[in-house]
C-alpha cells in the first residue's frame, strides 16, 4: 500500500508520514497540490492521494476534482481542520474517498487510509451526523469566511502575516485586512488573544 500526503504544514506532514510508516503503510509526502500532482504523475500509482483542503493551490475543492483526474492516484481523500460538513458532503458527492478531519485519533487515521485504500468510502459518523455546533462551524466559525478562518489557523501556528500571505497565495496587506476584520468579528485585541479563543472554540 502506497500512500501520498500532501499538506503545507511541515509538523503536520512529517509526523503524519512517520506514523502510517509505523503502521506499515508505505507514505510519502510533498507541501501543495502542485507537488502531489507532479508526484503521482512520476511517482504512481499510489494507492490513496490525501490532500489538505486549505493548502496553497486547493481552490476550494477544484483541487480535489483535479487530483481525481489522474490516473496514478487510485483514491483521493481529502483531510482538514476547518472545512464544515457541507464541504465534506460535496467531496464526497465528487467522488473523494472519504473526509478526515485532522482532530480524528491517530488510531482512527490509520484504519481510515486502511479502508480508502481497499475501495471503501470513509467519513467519520460524528462528523457528518454532528449538529453544526458539535463541528468545526460552531459560533465562531460561523461568524467567519472561509478565508478569514485560514487566516485564523495561521495565527494558531504562530505563522507571521508574510508566511500566512505566502501560504494562502495572497498579498501581505490582504492579510493584514483579514485579520483586522476577524479580531472585530471574534472580540479579539491581538493575535494571542485571537489564537486562543479559537482554541477554546475547539477550531483547531
Amino acid at each position: 500500500m502506497r500512500i501520498l500526503i500532501a499538506d503545507d504544514h511541515d509538523l503536520l506532514r512529517d509526523t503524519l508520514v512517520l506514523f502510517l510508516q509505523s503502521q506499515s503503510i508505505d507514505s510519502v509526502a510533498v507541501k501543495d497540490l502542485p507537488s502531489a500532482l507532479d508526484k503521482i504523475r512520476s511517482d504512481g500509482p499510489f494507492d490513496l492521494v490525501l490532500l489538505d483542503f486549505g493548502m496553497p493551490g486547493m481552490n476550494g475543492l477544484e483541487g480535489l476534482k483535479a487530483a481525481l483526474l489522474e490516473k496514478g492516484a487510485a483514491r483521493v481523500a481529502l483531510i482538514s481542520g476547518i472545512a464544515p460538513r457541507d464541504i465534506a458532503e460535496q467531496a464526497l458527492t465528487l467522488g473523494a474517498a472519504g473526509f478526515l478531519p485532522k482532530t480524528l485519533p491517530a488510531k482512527s487515521l490509520a484504519n481510515a487510509v486502511r479502508f480508502m485504500a481497499m475501495g471503501e468510502q470513509y467519513a467519520p459518523i460524528d462528523f457528518m451526523t454532528a449538529t453544526p455546533d458539535e463541528t468545526a462551524q460552531n459560533a465562531m466559525s460561523e461568524k467567519l469566511s472561509r478565508r478569514e478562518l485560514q487566516v485564523l489557523q495561521g495565527l494558531c501556528e504562530g505563522k507571521s502575516n508574510k508566511e500566512i500571505a505566502r501560504d494562502l497565495e495572497l498579498m501581505e496587506p490582504t492579510v493584514k485586512l483579514h485579520v483586522k476584520t476577524l479580531y472585530r468579528k471574534i472580540g479579539a485585541a491581538n493575535r494571542t488573544q485571537a489564537a486562543m479563543l479559537a482554541k477554546e472554540a475547539g477550531l483547531f
